[in-house]
């Protein structure tokens, strides 16, 4: 009877060991995929929606660190510190630099090139994301400039070629006068000294092979493309309407710098700014004009992909960004 008991035993405590070696076995793959490393980067920056018949895709060129406690002007750092906790934000704020690329059936449009190589490795990334968008350089048709600044212009050469060589390169008269004109430079602050060797460098092969244009005022440049004027921020600083059935985009460059700060206090400025007074009207002015007639507004420096509906709040904004759409349509 003892030996049977043992024997029972034994059998009994042989299958539960053989129990827990099974559940150790098994949850092993798990805890070794646990242990994979983190890959702490997003994927291809691009995003597509449509106006009406023109498919427009937003390129994320990078997100840089951006000091708003100390760029931003006319605003004391206890509200810039409210305004930012209110977004759950701290500074320095990682900021969009977002470029639009306009497919009107007919021609390859893009507004805006993000910053190339003059922002470091942050930047530097619409190109890829042009490719991972279906495109390739040499079919863009035409790159139009909302101002010369470093992070809209530096991505139109790489090491001094032309980045797209197929392209004409529009920007504003006065912008060209102001940037391109060595003069300027001696008299403008010496934190934007660069800023004009930037602007000659980038330009410089096109208007060796005559593929540098300009335009004066608000005009129209190409069935559903038209310029408006809205300087400040730089002397020909230009958005631009997109229109297609009835259906409209504002791509409005840097007239937002700080969602979370300027659609609040529209008075705020930066420094970067060449005529602070100007800026603030012209902002005033695209902020009435998208929400009053319901456009779809691209910007430059609201979080990628940088597509939204500005709603007025009394004597301040709200920022409504697009619904995202996996199969965009007219």
């Amino acid at each position: 009877m003892k030996k049977q008991i043992r024997h029972a035993w034994s059998t009994q405590a042989t299958a539960w060991c053989l129990v827990i070696l099974s559940m150790i076995v098994s949850a092993w793959p798990l805890a070794a995929s646990a242990a994979a490393p983190q890959v702490r980067t997003q994927g291809p920056g691009f995003y597509r929606i449509m106006v009406g018949q023109f498919e427009v895709t937003a390129l994320l060129d990078g997100t840089h660190p951006f000091p708003i406690d100390t760029v931003v002007e006319g605003v004391p750092k206890a509200e810039i510190a409210r305004d930012l906790e209110r977004d759950f934000l701290h500074a320095p704020v990682q900021g969009s630099i977002n470029a639009f690329l306009i497919n009107t059936g007919s021609k390859l449009i893009l507004i805006d090139t993000g910053a190339g190589v003059l922002y470091g490795d942050c930047c530097g990334h619409m190109l890829t994301n042009l490719r991972a968008a279906g495109y390739q350089p040499a079919q863009v048709d035409e790159v139009l400039l909302t101002h010369l600044h470093k992070d809209h212009v530096g991505g139109i050469i790489a090491n001094g070629a032309m980045v797209f060589p197929n392209a004409v390169v529009r920007v504003s008269q006065a912008e060209a006068d102001y940037w391109l004109n060595p003069a300027n430079k001696l008299t403008a602050p010496s934190f934007l000294s660069t800023f004009f060797d930037a602007a000659v460098a980038s330009v410089a092969p096109y208007v060796a092979s005559g593929r540098f244009k300009t335009f004066s005022g608000n005009t129209d440049l190409e069935p559903g493309i038209h310029t408006i004027a809205l300087p400040g921020h730089t002397p020909g600083h230009t958005a631009y309407l997109v229109d297609s059935d009835a259906k409209d985009l504002l791509v409005w460059g840097d007239v937002i710098h700080v969602a979370s700060i300027q659609l609040q206090n529209p008075a705020a400025t930066v420094e970067y700014d060449t005529d602070a007074a100007s800026a603030q009207r012209s902002r005033r002015y695209a902020l009435n004009l998208a929400a009053d007639r319901h456009y779809l507004v691209g910007a430059a420096h609201i979080a990628f992909p940088g597509l939204g509906h500005i709603r007025r709040n009394g004597m301040t904004y709200d920022w409504v960004p697009v619904n995202y759409e996996a199969a965009p349509a007219p």
